[in-house]
């Protein structure tokens, strides 16, 4: 389902079917992009339910308002990066929920809008800030940080196996002028990678743009503070439903699920526990859903998304 303004929102029935919406129950998707989980969230939801959105764009938000309108004051927008969710929702008077929802992965418009310099595809600026009121961009990364530093993101961000070539060249480039644009960008990353490796697979820029695009939004870093802030206010039963579109986005999101169902910790030759350590929650996807067949021909941008869900005991 293609939606408004080139966003599709991906894993949409999956995601929103897992979260077992109750209708007086209270929701928070903490990226909310093109509002296509929250809409379907709110549809599901009688008049004293309550969806939170939270989104660091305000292009996001204001396309979102317009979208949610229909749903009256069942719908609160927060302007916020979403590990500081948590805290933002306490101070409306919130400190209960039902349900959590975060898609990982820049909103489609972000991508297809030349002017954001995401696209290794489109000339653009280079800056990849998924909130612009943050003056931290890739002309930074790319323009200030050494070759050992350009190929420790490139290598663990991008898990590009050119990276220390592209960050040599980078590096090399720069000695002459500033990179300033994706195009520019995009030349040299090609240059780094041997001819041979070029002709098949995703376009050879693909993953040193999905690094420094990581580096300069922090994804990485705040995926576990966000859930472990989040977690506590959830009620029993209560789900939380994350989609990644990275490995280590995955990983993150896994083990941090994992943290959830470990109960006693004291060592197995312990007569009785004494840590008093009980479970928290329990994985629901012992396996990441993944997109059908039908939406990975809608839209091919899903192939990579996974959902894991946890619920709170």
């Amino acid at each position: 389902m293609q939606e408004n303004f080139g966003h599709y929102s991906v894993l949409l029935n999956e995601t929103v079917d897992s979260l077992n919406i109750k209708p007086d129950g209270v929701y928070v998707d903490c990226t909310l992009g093109g509002a296509g989980h929250s809409d379907l969230i709110c549809s599901r939801l009688s008049e004293k339910g309550r969806l939170i959105g939270i989104d660091r764009g305000e292009f996001a938000l204001g396309k979102a308002k317009e979208r949610l309108a229909k749903y009256g004051d069942r719908v609160i927008l927060l302007h916020s990066n979403f590990v500081d969710g948590a805290e933002r929702i306490k101070s409306e008077g919130i400190d209960r929920i039902d349900g959590v929802v975060a898609d990982l992965g820049v909103s489609s418009f972000q991508l297809d809008d030349a002017t954001r310099g995401f696209s290794y595809m489109q000339d653009a600026p280079l800056d990849m800030r998924m909130d612009r009121s943050e003056s931290f961009t890739a002309y930074d990364v790319v323009n200030t940080y050494s070759e050992r530093e350009l190929c420790k993101i490139i290598d663990m961000y991008g898990e590009e196996r050119y990276a220390s070539s592209i960050a040599r060249k980078i590096v090399k480039y720069r000695e002459e002028k500033p990179i300033e644009t994706t195009v520019e960008l995009s030349d040299i990353v090609k240059s780094g990678i041997p001819a041979k490796n070029k002709a098949d697979g995703p376009h050879p820029a693909k993953r040193t743009f999905q690094a420094i695009r990581i580096e300069v939004n922090g994804e990485l870093k705040i995926i576990s503070d966000t859930i472990n802030n989040f977690f506590p206010m959830l009620n029993p039963k209560g789900r939380m439903a994350i989609i990644t579109f990275h490995s280590l986005e995955d990983r993150i999101v896994k083990h941090t699920f994992l943290e959830k169902t470990v109960g006693c910790t004291c060592p197995p030759d312990f007569p009785v526990c004494v840590c008093g350590k009980k479970a928290e929650g329990k994985v629901i996807t012992k396996k990441p859903i993944l997109p059908s067949d039908v939406e990975l021909e809608e839209n091919p941008r899903s192939r990579s998304a996974k959902l894991r869900v946890l619920e709170k005991i």
